[in-house]
């Protein structure tokens, strides 16, 4: 029997996709993960993560990439990002599901403070589905107690670091593409109305709504 965990990667960017990863292992194997060095992304270097990501990318995985327009689709939509993110989890179980066929339960990093509505918040995408009854486990800091849910954030993390790499190649250097990085604030400040940024950013997000207001105001002005 295998179990999953699950993880994001680039939730609170203004720049970028937003990455989630649902990893499996067989449970017999789980404790392997931690042997490994495997722990929560964050709690890593970028070397000593990326190392692992090639270790165990070879474990069954199912990525969703979630475009920054994506993002703005769905806040055009009044959706909010934690009812995006149980929708895409259903769908990265599904298909994993799908090509590994047992899964039995499912741990889950929560976003909502109250991780017993985000597991009904995955369940409503579940429905009609193989595995719509499911042992969902949906705890907040689960990639701090769970391998299986670290390992998910350490493919998540670097795969939207594979994508922002893609992106600064295109774009330029635009620092970690968060909104606490003055470097990225500055770069769109400056950037905001280029053509090849627009589907990179996240144009709900309030960050850059302030800076559209303080644009429109500042050309009122002069």
């Amino acid at each position: 029997m295998l179990i999953a965990g699950v993880d994001e990667a680039g939730r609170g960017a203004v720049l970028g996709p937003l990455v989630l990863c649902v990893f499996a292992i067989d449970e017999d194997a789980s404790d392997r993960l931690k042997q490994m060095g495997v722990k929560d992304s964050k709690l890593l270097s970028d070397k000593e993560r990326e190392r692992l990501a090639d270790i165990i990318t070879h474990y069954p995985h199912e990525l969703q990439i979630v475009s920054a327009h994506e993002i703005t689709e769905y806040m055009k939509k009044k959706i909010s990002i934690n009812e995006m993110e149980a929708e895409k989890i259903a769908d990265g179980l599904r298909l994993l599901h799908a090509r590994v066929r047992n899964i039995g339960a499912v741990y889950v990093d929560s976003p909502d403070p109250l991780p017993r509505k985000f597991e009904i918040r995955i369940r409503k995408y579940l429905k009609g589905s193989a595995i719509e009854n499911i042992k969902i486990i949906s705890e907040n800091k689960a990639d701090f107690r769970y391998p299986v849910v670290g390992a998910a954030s350490i493919m998540a993390k670097s795969t939207r670091e594979k994508e922002v790499l893609a992106m600064k190649k295109e774009l330029g250097d635009f620092g970690a593409g968060y909104p606490s990085d003055e470097k990225t604030i500055e770069f769109i400040r400056k950037n905001l109305k280029t053509a090849k940024l627009q589907k990179y950013i996240r144009h709900r997000w309030e960050t850059i709504q302030r800076m559209k207001t303080t644009e429109l105001k500042l050309e009122e002005f002069f």
